[in-house]
């Protein structure tokens, strides 16, 4: 896993996977700018990852915002999308509609347009490393949205992979991971959660950020994987 020198701009690298994947390339040399919609995330985040990290605040629904920030940051080796907003859970007759295509607005087209507008910034033996999960192959009732992103960015990330080549582009599903993705649920639920998922999976426990980002560290330095999927899980989709 050497990124020493190399340029990383992770989207959403400020808080839960995207902020574990922030501090671990640093920690490997990269160069590393993290990006939130909020100025607080940003301030927060670089307080706690390594010195010569940078910050952006940006909004990544606006593709407008997503080329200009690529254009402050300039040339980059690698770049890695986890920026997600709470999931969108309803059973399929009380969905919204406005609110299932929101739910579309950053996780699948904010990572489209950001790819975009990186793909001429990107230096020769690039990647990009999205963000999928488990939800495509395993989803419950009243998962319908988030199981259908989960699938699209699975697709996109095939297609960018094809279309971009030289550059590398996969993706990481991950399971459940103990993370702000769950901070809508008070703290008593959120542990009765953590605790029923995890004793129904192999290993007996949901993961941990850190677990997760090992597999955008491995994407991001893996030089002959390209439209690949690594599913980090605890063995959820096994049983």
């Amino acid at each position: 896993m050497n990124l020493d020198g190399a340029r990383v701009l992770v989207l959403g690298g400020t808080s839960g996977i995207g902020l574990a994947t922030a501090a671990l390339a640093a920690q490997q040399g990269a160069k590393v700018v993290v990006a939130s919609s909020r100025a607080q995330s940003v301030e927060r985040a670089l307080t706690t990852l390594p010195a010569g990290t940078s910050g952006e605040v940006v909004d990544l629904t606006d593709p407008d915002a997503a080329r200009a920030l690529v254009a402050r940051v300039g040339a980059i080796d690698h770049l890695v999308f986890t920026a997600g907003d709470a999931l969108t859970l309803s059973p399929v007759a009380d969905m919204d509609i406005d609110a299932a295509r929101s739910a579309f607005g950053l996780r699948f087209f904010g990572a489209f347009a950001a790819v975009g507008a990186a793909a001429a910034q990107l230096r020769p033996g690039g990647s990009v490393v999205l963000t999928t999960g488990i939800a495509a192959f395993r989803p419950g009732p009243g998962w319908s949205v988030a199981a259908s992103l989960c699938g699209a960015v699975i697709s996109l990330t095939r297609a960018l992979a094809v279309e971009l080549a030289p550059v590398r582009v996969n993706a990481v599903s991950p399971g459940y991971i103990r993370s702000p993705l769950w901070d809508g649920m008070d703290d008593a639920t959120r542990a009765a959660f953590y605790a029923q998922v995890g004793t129904a999976v192999p290993l007996g426990r949901v993961g941990e950020v850190d677990e997760a980002a090992q597999a955008y560290l491995h994407l991001m330095t893996s030089t002959y994987a390209t439209g690949t999927v690594i599913t980090v899980d605890g063995g959820s989709l096994l049983v």
